[in-house]
């Protein structure tokens, strides 16, 4: 089974499901302060304020995603690991690519 099959499988839970909540709280709020970013533009704030927000923003979405990484290595990852086979292989690889954006970043 492909991955996309996988994701669309019904009953089928990813990683991140047990924290779902959580997650969608911390997402709520960096939207607020991406929100927060465009009204200091719009009020023309100094521009190291800005950037000292851009930084915190970053960070935030940083953390989100080594902390969604985590839990698709120690949920999906291993799930398909222990499966073994051209699965165990694809989510390896697909987990290494997610990596390689992140150190990117």
């Amino acid at each position: 089974m492909t991955a996309e099959e996988q994701q669309t499988e019904p009953g089928h839970q990813h990683g991140y499901t047990a924290e779902k909540s959580s997650h969608l709280k911390r997402l709520r709020r960096i939207e607020g302060q991406v929100r927060g970013l465009q009204r200091m533009v719009e009020e023309d704030k100094y521009c190291i304020d800005i950037l000292t927000q851009v930084s915190a923003a970053t960070k935030a979405l940083q953390s989100f995603s080594l902390e969604l990484l985590d839990e698709h290595l120690s949920h999906c990852v291993v799930e398909a690991a222990q499966k073994g086979g051209a699965e165990a292989e694809e989510k390896v690889r697909e987990a290494s690519d997610a990596i390689a954006r992140l150190v990117r970043s």
